[in-house]
């Protein structure tokens, strides 16, 4: 056993340890049962897509794809900081308190159904409105193989990456440290991973824009423009985003879609969930 093995054990319990969470920036929230805690009903609007989300890139990828289809859709701000994603109306559409979050009132069967989960929520769409989803079976799989890469890999280890870099306690200097390292090097290798992808390519599959390139942009995106610390170091220069020259290529195709330039905006920390309808007013 090695020395740092044997200076540290696991207590009997995890609760004798919750305490040490506290100062993180979710802390208040934090909570290790689920289930609504208070009562207040979603609000729902005249469009068949109701969508209950953040701008956050679990956010952007449903809304990205919403602007991509053109489809009619209301968009609701839920504030995860305040706690407003377990409101009992929000957990009755997910109950895993998390967004996006998506009601669609004419579901398969003409009745209304819940969606949750991002990759659910945009498979699903694409599959309602036959776009964005390679037909040729092949090509499907392949577009599946990195929609659920995204999901298990790029999504929570950027996501770990970036709790530890900027929203940690700040006095779990070791714990930080060694966190930033671990996932910060996960990131990097998948950012390797989808660089040597797309050499070459313009897309993720084949040559059509789909809900693989939707659902990993977000993501590749928050690494160069979000995650900065009080410091002034930002995931950008800290993970030299830079270096991916093959996504930063990608990367820039799909920033110069309107569509997605509006899905980014969408339940933003503004406080407007289409900051564009407001400006036409």
């Amino acid at each position: 056993m090695s020395d740092s093995q044997a200076q540290w054990a696991p207590p009997a319990k995890i609760e004798e340890i919750f305490a040490k969470t506290a100062g993180n920036n979710f802390s208040a929230i934090n909570a290790p049962t689920a289930g609504a805690r208070t009562t207040q009903d979603l609000p729902v609007g005249s469009a068949p897509l109701q969508l209950y989300s953040l701008g956050t890139p679990n956010g952007h990828k449903v809304s990205i794809l919403l602007e991509e289809l053109g489809v009619d859709y209301d968009a609701y701000i839920i504030n995860i900081v305040k706690g407003e994603q377990f409101t009992s109306g929000f957990v009755a559409v997910n109950p895993n308190s998390k967004i996006p979050a998506l009601l669609d009132k004419e579901g398969p069967d003409g009745k209304p159904i819940n969606l949750f989960e991002s990759g659910s929520i945009v498979l699903y769409l694409a599959e309602k409105y036959k776009r964005f989803m390679p037909t040729d079976p092949r090509l499907r799989v392949e577009c599946l193989n990195w929609v659920f890469w995204q999901m298990a890999g790029q999504g929570p280890m950027t996501g770990n990456f970036g709790h530890f870099m900027v929203y940690a306690p700040a006095d779990k200097i070791e714990a930080r440290d060694y966190g930033v390292a671990r996932f910060g090097m996960e990131v990097q290798r998948l950012c390797s991973v989808l660089d040597q992808h797309l050499a070459g390519r313009q897309y993720m599959v084949g040559e059509e824009y789909s809900i693989a390139d939707i659902a990993i942009f977000p993501w590749f995106n928050q690494i160069c423009t979000g995650y900065k610390h009080a410091s002034g170091i930002d995931a950008n220069g800290f993970l030299t985003a830079s270096q991916y020259k093959n996504v930063q290529a990608w990367r820039e195709r799909i920033l110069a879609r309107p569509a997605v330039a509006r899905g980014l905006t969408v339940c933003g920390f503004s406080g407007v969930a289409k900051p564009w309808l407001e400006e036409k007013k």
